[in-house]
């Protein structure tokens, strides 16, 4: 492209604008150039870790965390897009290639953790922690929301509490995650569940409101006939979420929490061996795609 085709696209860029294109000329002058470290922000990024113990793998711990919201914002830019725009069949196969993409590495990546922690040290500023936890991680709950309908997000033992008509609400009292912090026979909530909700809540039910009628469940359905590539690629990423990485997160937390008989209680204080395995979980994303025979099987 020419010199003169490049500066008559600005001045027609400011000109459909409403702007006076040599003013944004003389800014271009003065600006200073753009580096990697200022585009990334690379200091302010390596300054986010702050331990709160002087074991040195706590910074491990925090850094692997970090990483993985990354991963997961990764994840919900991708899942946005499926949901707010109307996009074709390629297009669609090409984000979840890079969602499948994205939770192979979150899968991959838990030998940081299973593997490259000390044992002890890590069993001891763990207590420091609490009650923090990982179930604590909104972006978990914006990907589910996104991608299936809440009544997708209720167990068994879910299903039996729910009411005719459930309202949204009455969804997220009764959603699998929250028996990770309820007492459902005394009532009693964790910190770690109270703080979570404190903070939340509010935002998850807004965005289902928001979304109901366009997750990626509903939206595939529109699909007058998906191609075998499609459904493959959606099967792929429901079991990648919902089954291969919990189990993965279950074997490392036996790991450290187990490994030993010792059967130590998570920093949220859940029962983690059940919370955490698939088939209480019971989360499909696309329940319609599997058969009767699969979804007896799911988690095992």
């Amino acid at each position: 492209m020419s010199n003169e085709k490049i500066i008559s696209d600005i001045e027609k860029k400011y000109k459909e604008l409403g702007e006076n294109s040599e003013t944004y000329l003389k800014g271009l002058l003065h600006a200073k150039p753009i580096n990697y470290w200022d585009y990334v922000e690379v200091e302010s990024l390596l300054s986010l870790q702050k331990p709160r113990t002087n074991f040195k793998d706590e910074e491990i711990f925090i850094m692997y965390h970090q990483v993985t919201e990354l991963v997961l914002k990764m994840m919900v830019h991708e899942i946005k897009q499926l949901v707010y725009e109307e996009l074709d069949e390629p297009t669609w196969i090409d984000k979840l290639n890079r969602l499948n993409r994205y939770t192979g590495m979150l899968i991959t990546s838990f030998d940081v953790m299973s593997a490259g922690m000390n044992y002890d040290d890590y069993n001891t500023f763990r207590s420091t922690l609490t009650p923090a936890s990982g179930f604590q991680s909104a972006q978990f709950r914006f990907i589910e929301i996104y991608c299936t309908r809440l009544q997708n997000l209720i167990n068994e033992e879910g299903k039996k509490r729910l009411g005719n008509e459930p309202s949204t609400e009455d969804y997220f009292e009764h959603i699998y995650w929250k028996d990770a912090g309820l007492n459902r026979q005394t009532g009693k909530k964790s910190l770690t569940l109270l703080q979570f909700e404190e903070k939340y809540l509010d935002s998850f039910v807004s965005l289902a409101q928001k979304v109901n009628g366009k997750t990626l469940e509903e939206k595939i359905k529109l699909f007058p006939n998906p191609s075998d590539e499609l459904t493959s690629k959606l099967k792929e990423f429901d079991f990648k979420y919902n089954v291969e990485w919990p189990l993965v997160h279950l074997k490392t937390a036996q790991h450290y929490l187990d490994s030993k008989g010792e059967n130590k209680a998570a920093t949220g204080g859940s029962e983690w061996k059940k919370y955490l395995h698939p088939k209480f979980q019971q989360r499909k994303f696309f329940p319609e795609l599997w058969s009767v025979d699969e979804k007896q099987e799911w988690g095992n």
